[in-house]
């Protein structure tokens, strides 16, 4: 190992300054883990989050494309891929009793995958450039009954709660006068 690798490596293991090779290397690995998704046997796993969801009535290509189409929508960088996931299952389970269900999001997502070209909508790397697509389709029934429906199936689950800062209901616990009404401070 050159000196030039090894003062970086040192760099790495200490927490100090890192170089602007090592900040790209870090970040190229980081990319690379997120993306790995494999499917097989109807599963859609996500390696780097250790979770993985069992696709009943999508394709899984469609199901990784409905979870990318939630974070987009609703970004939240604190907020881990398998809550969206959860949030997007209801359309899987609908589809699989549904053949109507099952053709609108089909069709919904293999339009965002025309309009983004080779690759599909999930290969596109920029978020912005998604989010110009989603736009192009937001007046669309399936994009608004998605957009509105994750209102409840993102933000309603209990343990997303704590990222941001929700406590959960106060009335079973005497309400919020005395248990932190104040103490928002991000407003």
């Amino acid at each position: 190992m050159s000196g030039h690798h090894g003062r970086h490596a040192h760099q790495e293991r200490e927490g100090t300054e890192v170089s602007r090779r090592v900040f790209l290397r870090r970040s190229s690995e980081l990319s690379f883990a997120a993306a790995v998704t494999i499917t097989a046997g109807g599963a859609l796993l996500n390696a780097s989050e250790a979770w993985a969801l069992d696709v009943k009535g999508l394709q899984p290509e469609t199901m990784k494309t409905l979870i990318l189409v939630a974070r987009d929508i609703y970004p939240h960088d604190k907020v881990a891929d398998r809550f969206y996931a959860i949030a997007m299952k209801s359309y899987d389970e609908k589809a699989a009793t549904d053949p109507a269900t099952k053709a609108q999001v089909e069709a919904f997502v293999a339009g965002l995958d025309a309009a983004a070209g080779k690759g599909g909508y999930a290969g596109v790397g920029w978020e912005s450039q998604r989010v110009a697509l989603l736009r192009a389709v937001s007046n669309s029934p399936m994009f608004e009954t998605i957009r509105s429906g994750l209102i409840a199936t993102l933000y309603n689950q209990p343990e997303v709660w704590p990222i941001f800062g929700y406590e959960g209901e106060s009335y079973s616990k005497g309400g919020y006068i005395k248990r932190g009404f104040d103490d928002i401070d991000w407003i």
